[in-house]
């Protein structure tokens, strides 16, 4: 291993052995009267763990890529952006793990050290240039998912959604592995690299190229939960525990976002017109049929389950354009996305989770009455999550980027084409969606509290730390993006050769290329 390639890998390798020292401290320790202190102290072993990642992410994020194009592994500015949006997503559920292990019962602590593998795995997934780490990122990431999903042991429903998403998640690995296979096949390569130098050769098989490509498409839509491919999303989300929920819906989608781009646009943009239509309609489908659907819920954890999906419908959008600027719009959505999703799921957490009847939509009723500051904190994440201007604050800015980025689009001629069809149907998919997001809010504002409800439990230290930091950057950034606008635009993934078109420019962020629109 070179010193540049150990480098690059040092925030990897710093979660990874956040997780093994965690497992380390908590091995041959059953004392169940410490067994609370314990799991709150291995959860700040967690955060530790993260936060020396986030140093070592900083360490190199002004040096440019710190290995060559032929390396199987990034050093760019998109792998240091999204690492950054894993790593916050995965210290703000820890600390919500961990109050949860003071407040409700001890917490196992292999918990956190499952939380850090697959945050690793993220990580490992946001940098591969190789489709075998590919393989090996989703590996990394998933297993310890699944574990986590049934992590509550006295709920069928969590025994349920572990199950589901074991299985399903198996069968979704195995059409990504098939597809690597025939991609490897028809071109000879698993290097992103040189299977885009190689996909623009008339002498390849074009059947197993474009089945290997099919196949790939199925397993980072079943692990993005785009419709349709996304049946498991609302019964794991509810039968999981609160916090690995929050994971699973902020982090886990950040890392496969981050892969499911990288190697669309680095190793199959050169032939994105192939691919271009098919993403076009499932990016429609998925907004749509995700909002749609979240109209009927009256579940919390399923009508954000539901909202999840309809956000990977709008990031899909931005994949659709094949540009740096989509790339670039990609990043500022998840840390807008993150923040907003995290917090709405600790509100729900500091309202006693599943467990108190919390998910229940009536139980929401006159909130604002009881308990103001996590209603307006929550009518914060839900209004970005809707994009509203102003009390949306970045969640706006992060629908207008990639609206920006659809209406940029150019053709294989250079010519400007925008995907206007496609941004009309975003704009209307969020219009679809204020029916749950504003709904909620009224039941929170404006129904009265009944009188035989239940007493709210007093928000633990740190989940009320993690709500109030989601709602203040969520609004601090909205009312001055300029930060995370230049972060994203540092973060802009280069086309690969053969699809560079024309550059174009989209306000507030970088000029790039795009793809014929339809």
């Amino acid at each position: 291993m070179t010193p540049q390639l150990a480098f690059a890998l040092l925030p990897d390798f710093v979660v990874a052995t956040g997780a093994l020292v965690i497992l380390l401290l908590a091995a041959g320790r059953r004392d169940d009267d410490a067994a609370a202190a314990r799991g709150a102290a291995l959860g700040a072993v967690g955060v530790c763990a993260v936060a020396l990642a986030a140093v070592a992410l900083l360490a190199w994020r002004g040096t440019g890529d710190l290995l060559p194009p032929g390396a199987p592994l990034a050093a760019d500015g998109f792998r240091w952006a999204a690492d950054g949006v894993i790593l916050v997503g995965t210290a703000l559920c820890a600390l919500l793990v961990g109050d949860g292990a003071r407040r409700e019962r001890p917490v196992a602590a292999e918990t956190f050290a499952l939380m850090l593998l697959s945050a690793s795995g993220m990580m490992l997934l946001a940098g591969a240039r190789d489709l075998v780490l590919v393989f090996l990122g989703v590996e990394l990431t998933s297993i310890p998912v699944y574990v986590l999903a049934g992590l509550d042991r006295r709920s069928a429903r969590s025994a349920e959604a572990a199950l589901k998403y074991f299985l399903l998640g198996a069968f979704s690995t195995a059409f990504l592995l098939y597809g690597v296979a025939l991609v490897y096949g028809a071109t000879g390569a698993t290097h992103l690299a040189a299977i885009a130098a190689a996909s623009g050769q008339s002498a390849l098989p074009p059947a197993v190229l474009w089945l290997g490509v099919g196949f790939m498409l199925v397993g980072f839509a079943f692990k993005v939960a785009a419709a349709p491919f996304h049946m498991w999303t609302p019964d794991v989300y509810e039968g999981a525990p609160t916090p690995v929920t929050a994971f699973m819906a902020a982090a886990v989608k950040a890392g496969a976002f981050a892969a499911f781009a990288r190697v669309f646009l680095e190793a199959f943009g050169p032939a994105a017109g192939r691919w271009h239509q098919v993403l076009w309609y499932l990016a429609v489908l998925t907004m749509v049929g995700g909002n749609v659907v979240a109209l009927a819920q009256r579940n919390v954890k399923r009508m954000l389950a539901y909202s999840s999906i309809a956000h990977a419908g709008y990031l899909t959008v931005a994949l659709v354009t094949n540009t740096g600027q989509g790339s670039s719009a990609i990043v500022f959505y998840l840390f807008a996305y993150t923040l907003a999703t995290v917090g709405a799921f600790a509100v729900l957490e500091a309202l006693g989770g599943s467990a108190a009847g919390a998910d229940r939509v009536d139980a929401w009723s006159g909130l604002y009455a009881a308990r103001p500051r996590l209603a307006i904190a929550m009518a914060v994440f839900l209004l970005a999550l809707l994009g509203f201007p102003l009390a949306g604050g970045m969640g706006f800015f992060a629908k207008w980027y990639v609206v920006q980025a659809a209406l940029g689009a150019v053709n294989a001629a250079g010519q400007h084409v925008p995907q206007t069809r496609l941004a009309v149907w975003l704009v209307l998919a969020s219009v679809v969606s204020a029916g749950y997001y504003l709904y909620l809010v009224s039941v929170m504002f404006m129904r009265p509290r009944a009188a035989d409800a239940p007493e709210l439990p007093a928000t633990p230290r740190w989940t009320g730390g993690v709500i109030a930091a989601c709602a203040a950057l969520l609004l601090a950034l909205g009312l001055y993006p300029t930060p995370a606008v230049r972060l994203s635009q540092a973060a802009a993934l280069r086309p690969a050769a053969g699809s560079e078109r024309a550059p174009t420019t989209i306000p507030g962020l970088p000029t790039s290329t795009a793809l014929g629109g339809r």
